[in-house]
Formats: structure tokens, C-alpha cells, sequence
């Protein structure tokens, strides 16, 4: 096995080792040196693969990116309910998620920008699946774009729900509730 790929590995291995560590911890309280510990390496051994803690959170947070990645042309109203259906099946990677975005509301936070630009396109995107689906509006009446941070919000919101309680949350059946609500079949 050459350098360059055993170099890629272990760069995913510490970025997994980090997923796990943030999603234990939170972003604050996760430290580069519990990461290194956790893949074998001395913490001046993980700098020679992520010179920051921020070069990292920003590895752990485009990784996951990839994990999700649907191109925006092919969401479908009836995706979006089946990624709440797959989110329900991976609690750990949602709690990071989660525990970043709640951390990253701060001033300040490494994640904040990356944050920022994430739900402009996010939102950008479904009202683009929103717009494919009833057109310029919704049965409620409403645009896309006045419905989309509505339909994000639902879904993070729920998700929160679902970490803290989720005996009691029903995620995807919430989802599909909250579908109905825009006037699609579910």
C-alpha cells in the first residue's frame, strides 16, 4: 500500500475517532488529544493529519456532507421523508450534527460560516423541491420560499425531539404528519 493511501486512511480513521469523541462530548469539550487517543497517535502525531481542531471539525462535518449527499435536482418530497427515516436509524451521527449546530450559533465557533452557507442551500433547495411539487404555491397559499425555512425547521426540530426522547418522538411518522399539513398525499 503506497504512502498517499495509508495517509487517507488514518485521516479517516481520526475523522471518525472525532465524529465519535464530539458526538461523547460536544465540540468543547471534545480535545484533540481524546481523538488521539482513541486511533493511537500522540496528539503531535494527529497534527501532522489536522494541524487545528478546526481543520478537523471541518473534516467531520464535510465527511458527514458526503454521507448525505443527494444532488439538489433529485430531491423529491418523498425523499425528504425517507432521509428522516434513515436519520432515525443513525442517532450518533445525528447527535453530533445536532450538538455542532447548537454550538455553532456562538461567536466564534469554527462551524458557525460553514453552518451559515449549509442552511442557505438547504433552503434554497426546498423550495426548489417545494416549487417541482405545487408550483409558485403550496395548497396552504403560501411560496416555496416562505415554506422552506418552515420545512427545515420541522426537520431539525424534530430531530432534537427524537435525541432527547425518542421512546416518546416519532420522527418519520411526525414528518409524514407535518407533509400532510402542506397538503401532500402521505
Amino acid at each position: 500500500m503506497n504512502a498517499r493511501l495509508r495517509s487517507e486512511e488514518r485521516r479517516a480513521e481520526i475523522v471518525r475517532a472525532a465524529l465519535e469523541v464530539i458526538a461523547e462530548r460536544g465540540y468543547r469539550g471534545a480535545s484533540l488529544a481524546a481523538v488521539a487517543e482513541r486511533v493511537g497517535l500522540t496528539q503531535q502525531g494527529l497534527l501532522h493529519y489536522f494541524p487545528t481542531k478546526d481543520a478537523l471539525l471541518v473534516a467531520v462535518l464535510k465527511d458527514r456532507d458526503r454521507w448525505d449527499a443527494v444532488p439538489a435536482t433529485q430531491w423529491r418530497i418523498d425523499l425528504l421523508a425517507s432521509l428522516v427515516e434513515y436519520n432515525a436509524m443513525r442517532p450518533g451521527i445525528i447527535q453530533t450534527f445536532s450538538a455542532l449546530l447548537g454550538e455553532s450559533v456562538t461567536e466564534g465557533h469554527p462551524a458557525r460560516a460553514y453552518f451559515t452557507e449549509r442552511y442557505r442551500q438547504v433552503r434554497e433547495s426546498m423550495a426548489s423541491v417545494l416549487r417541482a411539487e405545487y408550483g409558485e404555491r403550496l395548497p396552504n397559499g403560501l411560496t416555496p420560499e416562505r415554506t422552506a425555512p418552515l420545512l427545515v425547521a420541522v426537520m431539525d426540530g424534530l430531530q432534537y425531539q427524537w435525541l432527547l426522547d425518542p421512546e416518546s418522538v416519532d420522527m418519520p411518522g411526525a414528518f409524514r404528519d407535518f407533509l400532510a399539513l402542506l397538503g401532500e398525499e402521505v
